[in-house]
């Protein structure tokens, strides 16, 4: 866990400068430890004193929407998985008062029976309350306040034994909701998409919290469905088969624990998953944040664009970085073995070539095998033997000059063998393996000793043994090379390596193309882990 990610701890409220300029700004959790304790509802809604009486008497007969759940006592955001009825609030008190009974008693949960229904319910209610109404309800945001819509409101009548926090104060609440469970409960991993303040009025919650670089670690829906704020991990039993990356969502989790008196500040973005004890009370405030308000609407394009480029990047940068540990190590000295191979009439090809291509293209003299050290060496027998070995064609096509459609075409069916289920890991690939472990220079000299000797199965690698992590390397170690030598060596550099190639551009539509589909792919997995969007082979 990045310790600048890790849950803020306070024992007082924080001024409104303080919250403004020290806590709201970072985006991280805060507690603010027994701080909204002075509110009248905590003193007046505390079940064991009497609370329920106040609250039934306050309230009265109002007719509530509580969530009603079909995965007991867990409650998804998928409304498949619940639905939302209607209910009195004396109902749901009574339901409870009977619950603190048993739980008084030391019984086990009790089911309403048509003996103790509440007076004065209805014949649909009387079979929401049999069976295991204690643990299949669940008043979950309940409005106290919602500024969007008035008439949606319900609880209106609680407001006042409620103390705005005074940082709140010039905030542009879009609401106050009350959340009251009746027995333990679960709620399923989401987020919010405004800032939220947690007030704990009584009982107690354990919070766990993810920060919205987890995302891929908790799989969210899709970002087209209805429950696109929910992961799509199953909270009991997970299948990590199905969600392989969920086993790793505890590294990166951190867990509060609520208590009555205790505040959470949950910034907009953060995965929270809830655990609530017996009979607990909360209160929240939602509120949006300063960068979604200030998020221009004729710029929302500019943003997707911007924020997907900067994950496709991130994911790219994560895929070989992830891939390339341990493989640093030093190469074995084969300068005896490389020297035997270049001997061997594999290589004859490339030497009987070397003549013509060194005219062609005024090459430097100097270029010799056995000035290379040893690791350089090592590289280029690797490189050399993987082109002889797997490249399909004839001997006389590694002379012939390749078109772009062919060169496209090598790459796009090399794209296809590395699998469709994800990247072509940088392990797995000989020659972007090989390139990835050698310095800037030590490549680049590799590269002039294959254009003094092997010219032709330089132009075959390039063309078609290149996949498109071996073209996201080779690029990256174009741009290493860039900063480590003066401009006159680096144009003298392209000219020659690219003036083996018959089709100087056939050559660089190769690399090119595959950078993008290594790019493409990318896209695909940002889509998958971030967006909950599985695109197929074809992008669509």
């Amino acid at each position: 866990m990045d310790p600048s990610l890790e849950v803020q701890r306070f024992n007082e409220l924080p001024s409104v400068e303080d919250f403004a300029t020290q806590i709201e700004p970072r985006n991280v959790p805060a507690v603010f430890h027994g701080c909204v304790k002075a509110w009248k509802a905590c003193s007046c809604w505390n079940p064991s004193s009497g609370g329920l009486d106040y609250l039934q008497e306050r309230v009265g007969s109002s007719v509530v929407e509580a969530m009603l759940s079909k995965a007991a006592p867990v409650f998804y955001g998928d409304l498949r998985r619940h639905e939302r009825v209607p209910l009195p609030f004396t109902a749901f008190i009574s339901i409870c008062k009977q619950q603190m009974d048993k739980t008084t008693d030391g019984n086990h949960v009790s089911f309403v029976s048509e003996r103790n229904e509440p007076e004065g319910s209805k014949p649909e209610e009387r079979c929401l309350l049999s069976e295991n109404a204690s643990q299949q309800l669940y008043l979950a945001q309940v409005p106290i306040m919602n500024a969007e819509n008035e008439e949606k409101v319900q609880l209106e009548s609680l407001k006042e034994d409620i103390q705005l926090p005074a940082f709140l104060e010039t905030k542009n609440l879009a609401s106050i909701n009350l959340w009251m469970n009746i027995t333990s409960s679960r709620s399923s991993t989401h987020y919010d998409p405004h800032h939220n303040l947690l007030c704990m009025i009584a009982g107690c919650k354990k919070v766990f919290l993810w920060p919205p670089s987890a995302s891929p670690l908790l799989y969210p829906m899709p970002l087209y469905g209805e429950a696109s704020n929910h992961s799509s991990v199953a909270l009991e039993n997970p299948d990590f088969r199905i969600h392989p990356r969920a086993e790793r969502s505890t590294e990166y989790s951190q867990k509060v624990v609520l208590y009555a008196g205790d505040a959470l500040f949950i910034p907009e973005g953060w995965f929270h998953q809830v655990d609530s004890d017996d009979l607990t009370i909360a209160v929240n405030f939602w509120w949006p944040s300063i960068i979604m308000s200030g998020m221009s609407e004729h710029m929302d394009a500019y943003y997707v664009r911007r924020i997907l480029r900067r994950l496709v990047d991130k994911e790219m940068n994560q895929v070989l970085q992830n891939t390339c540990a341990g493989v640093r190590e030093r190469r074995k000295h084969t300068c005896d073995r490389i020297n035997q191979h270049a001997d061997k009439p594999d290589y004859e090809l490339d030497q009987k070539g070397c003549n013509d291509d060194l005219e062609r293209t005024n090459q430097k003299e100097g270029y010799d095998l056995h000035e290379l050290e040893p690791d350089a060496v090592h590289a280029l027998h690797n490189l050399v033997s993987f082109v002889h070995d797997h490249v399909n064609v004839e001997r006389s096509q590694f002379v012939q000059s390749t078109s772009a459609h062919e060169s496209v075409s090598n790459v796009q069916c090399e794209y296809k063998k590395c699998g469709t289920a994800g990247f072509c890991q940088l392990e797995d690939d000989p020659v972007a393996n090989t390139l990835w472990t050698l310095e800037p220079l030590t490549l680049q000299n590799i590269f002039l000793a294959m254009i003094h000797n092997f010219p032709r199965t330089l132009e075959a690698l390039v063309l078609h043994c290149l996949s498109p992590v071996g073209a996201e390397v080779l690029t990256r170690k174009f741009d290493e090379m860039d900063r480590v030598s003066s401009e006159e060596d680096r144009d003298e550099f392209y000219r020659i390596f690219y003036g083996i190639f018959d089709d100087q551009y056939a050559a660089m539509d190769a690399i090119l193309n595959g950078k993008e589909l290594f790019a493409h792919q990318a896209f695909k997995n940002v889509m998958d882990q971030y967006l909950g969007v599985f695109l197929d082979g074809s992008g669509t």
